[in-house]
C-alpha cells in the first residue's frame, strides 16, 4: 500500500520527538524530547473548561471561534489592530494552524526560509505542500541571526520566512535588531512572515517577547499562529488553540475556513474559558 500514498509523503521519515518519546515511555527514563510544561495548569481555566462541559456548550461553531478578548490581548501586547470576526480562526494546536497556513500559502516549487535549528513540523508541512524547505543556520552558541547567511539565502521563488521566537529548541528570543533585519528583508524581497509563537510568555532573564507583525509594514505580511497550551500547561488539549491571520490576508482566511471546515476538527471557546485567559501571565 505504500505506492498508493503521495511521492512527497514517501520522502518523510518517522517523527524523532515521537520516536524518542515512545523510547522514554517503554524504559522508564527521563522524557527530553518533548517540551511539555512541569507545572499544572491554573485552577480557574480548569474551572472555566468544567463550566462549559456542565453548561453543554459543545455543538458545532463557526470555524472562527469566539475571539474578541483575543483581539483584546493582541491591541494590549502588541499594538495591533485586529478584526476579532475576520483575522482568528481557531485550530487544534500550533501544528494544524501552521500546516494550515501553509497549504494556503505555498505552491509548487515556492521556497520557505526556515532558522536552523528548527522544530521538525515545519519541514513537513512545506514539503506536503510542494514547497522547498531552505535552513538558514543560526550562529552558536547564542543562536544569533547572521544577517548575511539571511539575506544570501533569497532567491526569486521565495515565498515566505518562518520564524519561531521565543524559539524551539534553543530557547533564544530573537531581539528587536534581529526583528528589525528580518522584517526589513520581507518588505524588500515581499514575502510572507509565518511566526510559530507558542512561547511568547515563557522567557528567561530580561527576554522580552516582540511580535514580528508589530514592526512597520509587517502586520499586512504576516501570520502568526500561537497557542495556549504551553502557557497554561495543558499540551494534550487541543480546544485552547488559535491560528491569527493579519488584516490584510483575510482572502487566505477565507480559503484557510473553508478548508477547515471540511478537513480538520476544530473547536471554539466559550466565553467562559475565553474570560480565564485574559493574563497568561499572572501563573508563570
Amino acid at each position: 500500500m505504500e505506492a498508493k500514498l503521495s511521492k512527497a509523503s514517501r520522502t518523510l521519515s518517522p517523527s524523532p520527538i515521537q520516536e524518542l518519546s515512545h523510547l522514554a515511555q517503554r524504559c522508564g527514563a527521563i522524557n527530553l524530547a518533548e517540551g511539555f510544561p512541569d507545572f499544572p495548569a491554573p485552577p480557574h481555566l480548569k474551572h472555566a473548561a468544567v463550566a462549559a462541559i456542565n453548561a453543554d456548550f459543545n455543538q458545532y461553531r463557526h470555524v472562527q471561534g469566539i475571539c474578541d478578548l483575543l483581539g483584546v490581548i493582541m491591541k494590549q501586547n502588541h499594538g495591533l489592530d485586529v478584526n476579532p470576526l475576520t483575522d482568528f480562526v481557531i485550530c487544534c494546536g500550533q501544528s494544524e494552524a501552521f500546516a494550515a497556513t501553509i497549504f494556503a500559502t505555498i505552491d509548487q516549487g515556492d521556497e520557505v526560509l526556515i532558522f536552523d535549528p528548527a522544530y521538525e513540523t515545519y519541514e513537513s508541512c512545506i514539503i506536503l505542500a510542494g514547497g522547498i524547505p531552505v535552513y538558514v543556520p543560526l550562529d552558536p552558541p547564542y543562536w544569533t541571526l547572521n544577517v548575511d547567511k539571511f539575506m544570501s539565502s533569497f532567491t526569486k521563488r521565495t515565498k515566505a520566512v518562518v520564524l519561531n521566537s521565543p524559539h524551539n529548541p534553543t530557547g533564544k528570543v530573537f531581539c528587536k535588531e534581529e526583528l528589525e533585519a528580518i522584517a526589513a528583508t520581507c518588505c524588500q524581497m515581499d514575502c510572507l512572515a509565518i511566526t510559530d509563537e507558542v512561547y511568547e510568555y515563557i522567557t528567561f532573564d530580561t527576554h522580552k517577547h516582540i511580535s514580528l507583525a508589530s514592526l512597520p509594514r509587517m502586520q499586512e505580511r504576516t501570520i502568526i499562529t500561537s497557542s495556549l497550551s504551553k502557557t497554561f500547561s495543558v499540551t494534550a488539549n487541543r480546544l485552547e488553540d488559535w491560528l491569527g491571520l493579519c488584516t490584510n490576508y483575510h482572502r487566505i482566511w477565507y480559503k484557510k475556513c473553508s478548508y477547515q471546515d471540511h478537513r480538520f476538527s476544530s473547536c471554539a471557546f466559550p466565553r467562559s474559558c475565553l474570560g480565564s485567559t485574559a493574563k497568561p501571565t499572572s501563573i508563570l
